[in-house]
C-alpha cells in the first residue's frame, strides 16, 4: 500500500512538474492554478467526474473525450485542456487530484506561502478570508495562501491546518466532546 501511494505521489509530482516548468515559460502559472483549483473543486463536488477519472472500464478514448468536453465547458485555458488531454492519453486521469496538489505546492513555494487549508461550515466573504490570511500570517510568519472548503456538516465554526498543525473551532467537534464529557459523568 505504501509503494502505490509513494508512486501515485511521484507520478503526479512529475506531472505537476512539467505543467509548470511550461506554465511558468509561459507566464500563466496564476491562469492555470485557477483552473486547476476549479477543477479540484468539480471533482469535489460530482460524483460522477470523480468516477469518469477513477474508472479502469472506460478506455482512453472515452476518458479522453470526456474529459476534453469537460475543460472546453469549464472554459479551461489551452494549457490546461492539452494538459489533460494527455493525462487521459496515458490513463493517469486517476492522479489528477494529486497532480493538483503537487502543482499548488510548487507554486505556493515559488512565492515563499505556506498554504492554509480552510474548512468553513459556509462559504466566507472575501473580508473574512482577508482578515484570516493576515492572522495567519502573523501566526506563522509567513506569507499564507487561503484555500477555502465548504462543508455544511461543520454546522459552524471552521477547521483551520497549516502543513501538519491543525485547528478545529467547529460547533461539530466540540458537541462532540461535549458529548464525550457528558457521557464520563453519566
Amino acid at each position: 500500500m505504501a509503494s502505490e501511494t509513494t508512486g501515485v505521489s511521484g507520478l503526479a509530482e512529475r506531472y505537476a512538474a512539467a505543467l509548470f516548468d511550461i506554465a511558468d515559460e509561459r507566464r500563466m502559472l496564476d491562469e492555470v492554478a485557477t483552473d486547476l483549483r476549479q477543477l479540484r473543486t468539480m471533482l469535489a463536488e460530482s460524483v460522477d467526474l470523480w468516477r469518469l477519472v477513477r474508472s479502469p472500464i472506460l478506455t482512453r478514448g472515452e476518458q479522453g473525450k470526456a474529459i476534453s468536453t469537460l475543460a472546453e465547458r469549464a472554459g479551461f485555458s489551452p494549457l490546461v485542456r492539452d494538459f489533460l488531454a494527455v493525462v487521459a492519453k496515458n490513463r493517469r486521469l486517476f492522479a489528477v487530484p494529486a497532480m493538483i496538489e503537487a502543482y499548488l505546492a510548487r507554486l505556493a513555494e515559488r512565492r515563499g506561502e505556506v498554504t492554509a487549508e480552510v474548512i468553513a461550515a459556509q462559504p466566507l466573504s472575501e473580508t473574512q478570508l482577508a482578515l484570516l490570511s493576515e492572522q495567519l500570517r502573523r501566526s506563522v510568519g509567513r506569507r499564507v495562501s487561503v484555500d477555502p472548503r465548504v462543508d455544511p456538516g461543520l454546522i459552524g465554526g471552521m477547521i483551520v491546518k497549516v502543513g501538519s498543525r491543525m485547528v478545529d473551532g467547529s460547533l461539530r467537534s466540540k458537541l462532540q466532546r461535549l458529548q464525550l464529557a457528558m457521557r464520563g459523568i453519566g
